[in-house]
């Protein structure tokens, strides 16, 4: 977010006045509350859909596999969305965008829990992103400018471990509303939460705003998104049924088209909505090269799993979601041994064979069928979180070792939005990937486990491949502590 200039006057309802060492964060308890709830409501949300993909695709009658559209356009409205907060609280106001992102969020939840068909839960979850997009930076930013600096590491670190209760959470839920409710619920809970949430927000929420927020991007914003539209379109027509080469072709080259004026677009703005001369900085450059590039390989995995698990192997949601469980906790458990890694190797050793580590783990998935042991997938699945929890929050944190303070919002900006690209397409990929591999086969099960066994080998060689863009970093570049808050999946 953009701090206000000294020329404009930024309006702030509660002045923090700290006077000893825990005052704020006891002045400020709802608003880390707040923050907290819309955290774990956004991180809940984000892993909960995985485990009721099969329930829904029957329920709306398409395939599991044709329920991606409903996981990717989440996904893409947030990363399309989130270079728009910082201009929006500094026109609007932190808790006036708080608060409709709050609404926005819980009418598109509700809109979810009753769609009929899968055109309408898209356009649904569409409604959800445009609502989710605000929520994550604006709680953020609102902690930095209120919370003491002496206790914002404490304050972020409760925050932050909420989105991971989340995490842990949402798969088991989600198999359990499936197979006891209904998969209508999974989006219905967020309603109540939304409605407190408001109330909240209007008892807790600081009003952060300025007085002449600096014009924004529209043309720069509206290139951005149609790209990047075009090429989820790209990817969902290629794993159409009916093929249409010459459209996913159009939609291709228009993108590369509209990528390029943004470029051109870019150098003759004074505020563009992603400032692209930062990429000169090579750690920040590789970092979200290598966050786009690797997640292509790994973001999908854990839906293949999901789908694996119930579809090939015939488990019910409740024990798949259970076992997204290891995951989570393999990725929490990373971040306490990530700081003393950096210190020894730095972050190009370390990348490097983190990247490789965790292709390798992806492979091995190839060798689970139905009759391996339900521990020793656990433990597989804990192990690749391990791996994978410190592949995210080292790229992430490497995006800002040698940013200048005064361009790290928009590189913070640029991260959040590499990060939640490279989600939707990496969605897209694998589900494509095991699209082509089943074939016409798209409700036998052993088709399942043979399209998983081969896509998981694709996605491995992808992940390895991808470890090669981190042989930019300079062999001496330093491993320092990440920044908290900046860690996250």
């Amino acid at each position: 977010m953009s701090p206000p200039p000294a020329t404009s006057a930024a309006t702030l309802t509660d002045t923090p006045a700290a006077t000893d060492a825990e005052s704020s964060r006891v002045r400020y308890r709802g608003l880390l509350w707040l923050v907290a709830a819309a955290f774990f409501m956004q991180a809940l949300d984000s892993t909960i859909v995985n485990t009721a993909v099969p329930a829904m695709a029957g329920a709306l009658g398409v395939t599991p596999l044709g329920m991606r559209t409903a996981l990717t356009s989440y996904v893409l409205t947030l990363a399309v969305l989130i270079p728009a907060s910082p201009w929006l609280c500094d026109r609007f106001g932190t808790r006036r965008v708080f608060a409709a992102a709050i609404a926005v969020f819980g009418i598109g939840s509700l809109l979810c829990g009753i769609s009929q068909t899968l055109p309408e839960l898209v356009v649904a979850r569409v409604i959800q992103g445009i609502g989710g997009a605000s929520l994550m930076p604006v709680g953020r930013y609102v902690l930095v400018r209120t919370i003491d600096k002496r206790e914002y590491v404490p304050a972020m670190s409760t925050v932050a471990t909420f989105g991971l209760l989340g995490s842990v959470l949402g798969p088991l839920l989600g198999g359990l509303l499936v197979e006891f409710t209904s998969w209508r619920l999974i989006f219905l809970i967020n309603v109540p939460v939304g409605l407190a949430g408001l109330w909240m927000n209007q008892r807790d929420m600081p009003e952060y705003r300025l007085e002449q927020a600096r014009p924004f991007d529209t043309a720069g914003f509206l290139l951005f998104a149609a790209a990047s539209a075009l090429l989820l379109t790209a990817s969902e027509q290629a794993g159409a049924q009916i093929h249409h080469w010459m459209l996913v072709a159009a939609c291709i080259a228009l993108a590369a088209l509209l990528g390029a004026t943004y470029v051109w677009h870019s150098r003759r703005t004074e505020h563009p909505v992603a400032d692209l001369t930062l990429l000169r900085v090579r750690s920040l450059s590789v970092a979200l090269v290598g966050n786009l590039f690797t997640r292509l390989g790994i973001g999908g995995m854990f839906l293949l799993l999901v789908l694996f698990l119930q579809v090939g192997c015939g488990w019910s949601p409740t024990l798949a979601g259970l076992m997204m469980v290891p995951q989570a906790l393999g990725s929490i458990s990373s971040k306490w041994v990530v700081n003393r890694l950096l210190l020894r190797l730095g972050y190009r050793r370390l990348l490097l064979a983190n990247t490789t580590a965790v292709a390798v783990m992806l492979a091995l998935f190839s060798r689970v069928d139905g009759s391996t042991s339900t521990w020793l997938i656990a433990m597989l699945v804990y192990v690749y979180g391990c791996f994978t929890g410190l592949q995210y929050t080292t790229m992430n944190t490497l995006a800002y070792t040698d940013v200048d303070i005064r361009h790290a919002s928009m590189a913070s900006s640029m991260a959040s939005t590499t990060q939640y690209l490279s989600i939707s397409f990496g969605i897209a990929f694998a589900t494509l990937l095991m699209e082509v591999f089943v074939g016409r086969q798209a409700h036998a099960a052993h088709a399942y486990v043979t399209a998983f066994h081969i896509t998981v080998l694709v996605l491995a060689a992808v992940t390895a491949l991808a470890a090669t863009i981190f042989l930019r970093l300079r062999p001496d570049h330093p491993g320092v502590a990440p920044r908290d808050g900046a860690a996250g999946p």
